[in-house]
């Protein structure tokens, strides 16, 4: 603004010189202030509009950030999603040949691949479990080596059959 108003004092004082009437001179003066007046109006309307503008585009700006934002988070959901599925899927893999096995000493849960081996470490406490393949015990696996106790579902049913038997002899 110094370099308009710098001009616009020049060309004041140049009128002043060439304008000897004082009459003329404070019409002219009064006219110039005039003039001047309404091109500030008009730069004035010009920024003002210019600062709408703006504003306006800055609010629309801030809306598409907010939906890219939007997006973002919902491709991240999606992804996050995607890779929590490729993961179990990836567990599900590893452990489709192998086994869960619970450490007697330790308790530790792991999976291991045992491909008829006899024994395996434990990963947490290195000792050595023995793996039993032996079919019959983990059928007799409730203790009762005749069958007839309750809480296994063969020898109840064994049970069921004896008692049965029993009552169609009473009954002849």
């Amino acid at each position: 603004m110094s370099v308009l108003s710098d001009s616009y004092k020049r060309i004041m004082s140049e009128v002043e010189a060439k304008i000897t009437d004082q009459n003329e001179l404070e019409f002219v003066k009064l006219k110039m202030n005039e003039l001047s007046m309404i091109f500030m109006e008009v730069i004035d309307n010009l920024s003002n509009e210019t600062n709408q503008k703006i504003k306006r585009l800055e609010e629309k700006q801030q809306k598409i950030e907010d939906k890219m934002l939007e997006v973002e988070n919902y491709v991240n959901d999606i992804e996050n999603d995607m890779l929590d599925e490729m993961e179990e899927i990836i567990v599900d893999e590893e452990y489709d040949d192998g086994f869960e096995i619970t450490c007697p000493y330790c308790n530790k849960d792991f999976y291991a691949d045992i491909n008829g081996k006899n024994e395996i470490d434990c990963p947490e406490c290195k000792n050595i479990i023995e793996l039993d393949w032996n079919d019959e015990e983990e059928q007799q696996s409730c203790g009762c080596a005749n069958g007839g106790c309750n809480s296994c579902p063969g020898c109840n049913v064994d049970l069921k059959r004896n008692q049965e038997n029993k009552d169609n002899e009473k009954g002849k």
